[in-house]
């Protein structure tokens, strides 16, 4: 199909503009049109997956077109190994959550016409090569993301949509300022591609204020993508976010936006600037264990539990930040070393991967309950194993696929990590492994005053999950369950690519001590 990526990325505009024909009382052909225009973009990232050559490292189904050739600015779209499970990912996420908001009741037409806007930004970010239109797409998801929270959220809606809009713009600031730099001092151009040729070369022994020109970029932009994941300090947003967002907005957030931060980092920094991976890698897992150590002590303190849900993201992206770190494993180019690369690199993107079904399961889950009980405090149920065995079943699920359990997709990404990032950061990964069992913890604790002991007399009548809240679980949790068992369909579509990010990163970064 000619221009696949181009339709996998506007197809939700073009649901837009057919929406925008729609008069606003016909609020379930709305929700139709939507669905269909979600539906559609979901089979389009099927059929890509299917015709993707995962033995080829490189980027695929290249377009290119002029865009502003005064300023040498290129409408340029790629897909490989690193972007093909990020756009599957949201592909699913946000054909779930369209059905996720079914129960939304108040100016539906915007509400979906944002909801699919945001979807564009979000693919756009994962298939573009040119900097300048990265970054457009990167700002397209501010507004859709602002109004959703602040429109249809919670009691503090406002704040929380104030809070994480002015948080991701610092970090955007902060990239335009390295985005420019590298654009002057590359020859000018946003090309990714000429980007990721030039920039180690052109950046070598480039001093800014007395201190190396790429540390300075490296640092911009990381804090720019940190904001996103978010890395410890940079993660305050992310909880209040979360408690005022609509389930449906929950769910794309902790499934797909946070993964952004991660794959910017590893498009970006790792293949632009790989003397800063080096440079940076034992301050990386640090943060990665901080955010390890810090989300699962802070899950383990909430009573809400979209609260207990939102630090579990914390707590879980930190693992993709020490299997990243895990690269400079490498940097020998022996055996053993390389295959603790792939294994840590490759297991920080099976996690992207994992956290993102699972924590949507997790929201999906505590939007069921708090639409039918109209709280979320966990120790105010009790006893719902009874009144509600399907749904119990499904936490469950969701709550061992969460702690990493043997047998769940979760572990398997856990695993590659610690493998991987073991050989050069023993003391952080020993220390890491402490999350696991916070995570046990904190689910199972949650679990156990949820669902056993005395039922409370409230929630007789509770009733059981339906048919079309099933059917947007099912589907996050025959991946979470397959995935654990046969991983291999996912690690031999991004080994490929990994092995060629792997290569670059060292070639490049070899001379981290000399600048």
């Amino acid at each position: 199909m000619d221009h696949l990526l181009s339709w996998i990325i506007w197809l939700p505009v073009i649901g837009m503009g057919v929406i925008a024909f729609i008069p606003r009382d016909k609020s379930s052909l709305i929700k139709q049109a939507a669905a269909l225009v979600s539906g559609i973009q979901l089979l389009l990232a099927i059929y890509l997956w299917s015709v993707f050559d995962a033995s080829n490292g490189n980027l695929q189904f290249m377009e290119r077109a002029e865009w502003i050739p005064s300023f040498n600015i290129t409408y340029i779209l790629g897909v490989d190994g690193l972007s093909l499970p990020m756009v599957f990912l949201m592909a699913l996420i946000g054909f779930i959550g369209i059905f996720v908001s079914w129960n939304i009741t108040n100016a539906v037409k915007g509400y979906f016409s944002l909801f699919l806007l945001l979807n564009t930004g979000v693919m756009g970010v994962f298939l573009a090569l040119d900097f300048f239109l990265f970054y457009i797409f990167w700002e397209v998801m501010l507004l859709p993301m602002y109004f959703l929270i602040g429109m249809w959220g919670g009691p503090q809606r406002e704040y929380a949509a104030i809070k994480f809009f002015l948080y991701t713009l610092a970090g955007s600031v902060l990239m335009l300022i390295a985005i420019l730099a590298l654009y002057f001092t590359c020859g000018n151009t946003f090309d990714m591609l000429l980007l990721m040729e030039r920039a180690p070369v052109a950046l070598d022994g480039m001093l800014w204020w007395g201190m190396s020109a790429i540390k300075v970029i490296w640092v911009l932009l990381f804090i720019g993508f940190a904001i996103k994941v978010p890395v410890f300090p940079f993660h305050t947003w992310l909880p209040l976010a979360h408690v005022e967002a609509p389930t449906a907005i929950s769910v794309i957030l902790a499934g797909v936006l946070l993964k952004l931060g991660v794959y910017g980092m590893l498009r970006i920094n790792y293949t632009m600037l790989p003397d800063g991976v080096f440079w940076f890698a034992g301050a990386l897992a640090v943060l990665g264990l901080i955010n390890v150590i810090w989300g699962a002590m802070c899950a383990l303190a909430q009573k809400d539990l979209k609260k207990l849900v939102a630090y579990s993201s914390v707590n879980h992206m930190g693992y993709t930040l020490l299997g990243m770190a895990a690269v400079i494993a490498a940097s020998e180019m022996n055996g053993s070393n390389l295959i603790s690369a792939q294994a840590g690199v490759g297991g920080a993107v099976f996690q992207m991967f994992n956290h993102g079904t699972i924590s949507a399961m997790l929201f999906i889950l505590v939007g069921v309950i708090y639409d039918r009980a109209h709280h979320r405090d966990i120790e105010g149920f009790g006893g719902l194993a009874t009144q509600m065995p399907i749904y119990t079943a499904f936490v469950a699920i969701a709550f061992f696929a969460g702690l990493g359990l043997p047998g769940f997709s979760g572990f398997v990404s856990e695993a590659m990590i610690f493998i991987g990032a073991f050989p050069v950061f023993r003391t952080v990964v020993i220390i890491s492994t402490l999350g696991i069992l916070l995570n046990a913890a904190y689910f199972l604790w949650a679990f156990q005053r949820m669902f056993f002991g005395p039922a409370n007399e409230k929630y007789n009548e509770i009733p059981e999950i339906n048919r079309r809240e099933v059917l947007t679980l099912l589907p996050l949790a025959i991946i979470t369950l397959i995935l654990g068992v046969y991983p291999r369909p996912f690690l031999d579509l991004i080994a490929s690519t990994l092995n060629v990010l792997i290569e670059s990163v060292v070639m490049y970064g070899g001379l981290a001590q000399g600048f």
